[in-house]
């Protein structure tokens, strides 16, 4: 008996269980073949396609295949991470026509409602390719991240494209045109249903949605005004710990985003800054309220705000920050 109660109480502590990506087959690493097979999307495990046609891109394909990495049709770019990531048309205008591609999956537990959700995913703008008239030579922005609680029905042409919903969870406000990096595109919110799915692409119509030409365009017109996105490294969870979020630990600041939910519709938290100095500007720069953060958890609240992107400047323990918002509907 006393040797049993040694042995316990000597026994090491347990560690800490990570936190868990909810995301099934994040950097598009499964599948069932590495055949450049039709449609582009099949024989992917746990995602597939629900508008458009998008792509499976892959290192094991001969370099230059149309689906290849790094170089393909499209651009010549290395994964984020692993050997495959995705690629979605982002933007087109062809007369009326408002092409988008959306990508799905099914995550591997519900969200809980009420609970905060930490999301992240790497994208790169793509330009250039094996295409003599390039295909895609602009880019947008908007880029994000939605969730659903029900799968939505695969598009099949000639279908009409849906109607692009006008909104976001996640998503880059920015236009995202670096054709060498990959950007981290991240955010966090509050669940209010529980989603069981989480889709990628760009969920805004031509209207609400500004483009960069990556090249002049040329006439006659063999190149079509579309943009085109790369994907990799997709990630939800209920920890901060759980998903890139861009923000180390070190010089005492805490890990995890300042701001949340992020985009935001009533109310934006920032957290963990008590003592910073703020000013909050909208997108043109226009100063809209500057003070003291009193606490950690300061509630600002953006409810009766016109919608759009916001800039917060906070000064705090003599470093200088800058974060972006989004207040959608």
């Amino acid at each position: 008996m006393q040797r049993a109660l040694l042995a316990f109480y000597l026994a090491p502590c347990a560690l800490p269980l990570p936190a868990q990506n909810l995301v099934p087959n994040p950097g598009f690493e499964e599948a069932d073949s590495c055949s450049d097979q039709l449609p582009p999307f099949m024989g992917i495990h746990d995602w597939f396609s629900v508008n458009g046609s998008p792509d499976h891109l892959r290192s094991c394909l001969p370099y230059g295949d149309f689906r290849g990495l790094p170089m393909n049709f499209f651009t010549y770019q290395e994964p984020f991470e692993g050997a495959s990531c995705a690629g979605v048309i982002t933007y087109w205008q062809i007369g009326l026509t408002e092409g988008r591609e959306w990508i799905m999956a099914r995550l591997l537990e519900p969200l809980v409602v009420g609970r905060t959700y930490y999301c992240s995913f790497r994208a790169n703008a793509a330009f250039g390719g094996t295409e003599t008239n390039p295909q895609f030579w602009l880019a947008n922005d908007k880029v994000g991240m939605r969730f659903t609680t029900m799968p939505m029905p695969a598009w099949n042409y000639p279908d009409p494209y849906p109607v692009p919903p006008n909104h976001a969870h996640i998503l880059y406000p920015q236009i995202l045109a670096d054709t060498v990096s990959w950007i981290l595109v991240n955010g966090s919110f509050e669940a209010d249903s529980a989603y069981q799915y989480v889709m990628i692409g760009q969920f805004f119509n031509n209207a609400l949605t500004d483009t960069l030409h990556l090249a002049p365009e040329v006439d006659p017109p063999n190149w079509y005004p579309r943009a085109y996105t790369l994907v990799d490294a997709v990630c939800v969870s209920d920890s901060p710990e759980g998903c890139d979020l861009g923000q180390g630990v070190g010089d005492g600041l805490t890990t995890g985003p300042v701001l949340f939910p992020n985009p935001a519709q009533e109310q934006l938290i920032v957290a963990q800054r008590a003592g910073a100095e703020v000013r909050v500007v909208d997108a043109l720069g226009r100063l809209l309220w500057q003070g003291w953060i009193p606490c950690d958890r300061w509630l600002l609240e953006v409810g009766s705000w016109a919608r759009g992107t916001y800039g917060l400047r906070m000064v705090y323990r003599g470093s200088l920050e800058s974060h972006t918002f989004v207040l959608t509907e």
